[in-house]
């Protein structure tokens, strides 16, 4: 399976949205909340203080352009009140008194300025990962890309293939689904690509506005922990199948597990007024058991090697605290501690979905490796579906 990966390009929401103004924000909308005298604690408990948005907090949390007047509209209001005996005067003052109530955003207001920003993200992390490569649009043979929170048609592929531009026979390889699992599996879909054409160059870019499912009116915790976590990256990377002067880490062998039946525990939902991602409180559970499977995967591969394996860097996004804190605690037996360290500075300032993953490579990449140090890369994402990736530092 060897395929050759370069160092990747990450591009971090410009906009820093700090853990105290969500709260305040939450407090103000939400006062009588039962769970709002413990919020403090469970902002806290996600060691988040920071994160990066494409958009400023101001642009999620405004008004629509509606008003509290919903179709059908003022007339049959005003019917509908004089029939239940309202004077005139009376009907124009809930009239009026309606019309002031600012309507929350539509979809439409939500997505289209996300969207644009996750293009310009996009470009810019794409152009970056090229350069890093040292190679040209012109060298790009296969696209593969993500965005799992701004659904288009036509997707991010053909925005780039444009923006970029992309010569006109490249291969299209839109994923907008892949969410969390984005990074993994495209580095697992662009590693077989190769392997059938080592010449082939592959460009992957994942550009999520996670800050899309920032939903001012939701009122369940869920919804809150949802505010908390979520920040906007876009990244890009080249994966070749001959390895370049560039290149830093070899992939060798992938695996994929899916758990039936858990569909859902996290899903997005989209309403009138944009996108909310669902939760339930079962998914961490079901996450660990794919890292059990991985355990496994990874115990099957090394059984015959000579000496003990293990690696020396566990680059996962798990989604949660908890579920890193269960890597850590069910680990084989003689693996070294601090294996998940870049995975927890990466979480310290947001989960990014399907760009976490390689956000957390380029900090590994950043601090500098060993050659030759053993590498698993993990994600899993809704569906319940897991991708991992092993590999070596060149």
């Amino acid at each position: 399976m060897d395929a050759y990966l370069c160092p990747p390009a990450v591009v971090h929401g410009e906009h820093a949205v700090q853990t105290d103004q969500i709260l305040d924000d939450v407090r103000s909308r939400h006062p009588r909340a039962s769970w709002l005298p413990r919020i403090d604690g469970i902002a806290a408990s996600t060691g988040i203080t920071s994160r990066g948005w494409m958009l400023p907090l101001e642009t999620a949390t405004a008004p629509g352009s509606g008003s509290g007047l919903r179709t059908p509209g003022a007339g049959p209001a005003r019917e509908a009140l004089g029939r239940a005996g309202f004077g005139e005067a009376e009907v124009d003052r809930a009239i009026a008194a309606l019309e002031a109530i600012p309507a929350p955003q539509t979809i439409q207001e939500r997505t289209a300025p996300a969207w644009a920003a996750v293009q310009r993200y996009a470009e810019h992390a794409a152009r970056e990962a090229l350069g890093i490569a040292g190679l040209e649009t012109a060298d790009v043979d296969c696209l593969i890309t993500s965005h799992s929170t701004t659904p288009a048609l036509p997707g991010l592929d053909l925005s780039l293939l444009n923006r970029l531009p992309l010569r006109n026979d490249v291969l299209l390889l839109p994923a907008s689904q892949w969410a969390c699992i984005a990074g993994t599996r495209s580095l697992a879909l662009a590693a077989d690509l190769v392997a059938a054409d080592p010449d082939r160059v592959v460009l992957v870019v994942i550009s999520e506005a996670l800050s899309t499912t920032y939903q001012p009116a939701d009122d369940t915790l869920e919804s809150l922990i949802v505010r908390l976590l979520f920040a906007d990256t876009a990244v890009a990377a080249v994966v070749t199948g001959r390895p370049r002067t560039e290149s830093v880490l070899r992939l060798d062998a992938a695996w994929h597990h899916t758990l039936a039946g858990t569909s859902d525990l996290h899903w997005l939902d989209t309403r009138a007024d944009g996108t909310h991602f669902v939760m339930d409180r079962r998914g961490p559970r079901a996450v660990q058991e794919t890292v059990t499977e991985m355990w496994k995967w990874l115990g099957t591969r090394h059984e015959h090697d000579e000496h003990p394996w293990h690696p020396d860097l566990l680059l996962a996004h798990p989604g949660g605290t908890r579920v890193m804190e269960y890597m850590e605690q069910t680990m084989p037996d003689g693996w070294p501690e601090g294996l998940l360290d870049y995975s927890r500075d990466s979480y310290t300032t947001g989960n990014r979905g399907g760009a976490a993953v390689l956000d957390i490579l380029r900090r590994a990449y950043d601090a500098g490796q060993k050659t030759g140090s053993r590498t698993v890369l993990y994600a899993a994402a809704p569906g319940l579906t897991a991708t991992a990736v092993e590999g070596e530092w060149l």
